[in-house]
């Protein structure tokens, strides 16, 4: 809404109920402004939450990946070496 809007709003509501409505006028609007900012501060703390629970659930995958049992890890680099070493014997023939 442009100033013209909201200064023709304000004539005609003047025109309907007076100067004494216009305390009442305020009062609404600033319940709705509180309202409003209370709603968008929910949505605030609700979307803050709902990532740092992506956090914690990322961390705990990664720190689940990380905990493998070393006898695993030195299985697989094994598995790599010799694999390798059979790469490199068949350029070699």
């Amino acid at each position: 809404m442009g100033t013209t809007e909201i200064v023709f709003v304000l004539v005609v509501y003047l025109l309907l109920f007076g100067a004494k409505g216009i305390p009442s006028l305020a009062k609404s609007m600033g319940e709705g402004i509180r309202h409003f900012r209370s709603a968008t501060d929910e949505i605030q703390r609700e979307i803050l939450k709902s990532s740092n629970e992506i956090k914690t659930d990322f961390r705990d995958a990664q720190n689940s990946m990380m905990q493998t049992p070393s006898s695993t890890v030195k299985e697989k680099a094994e598995g790599v070496e010799k694999a390798k070493g059979k790469a490199e014997s068949k350029k070699t023939e």
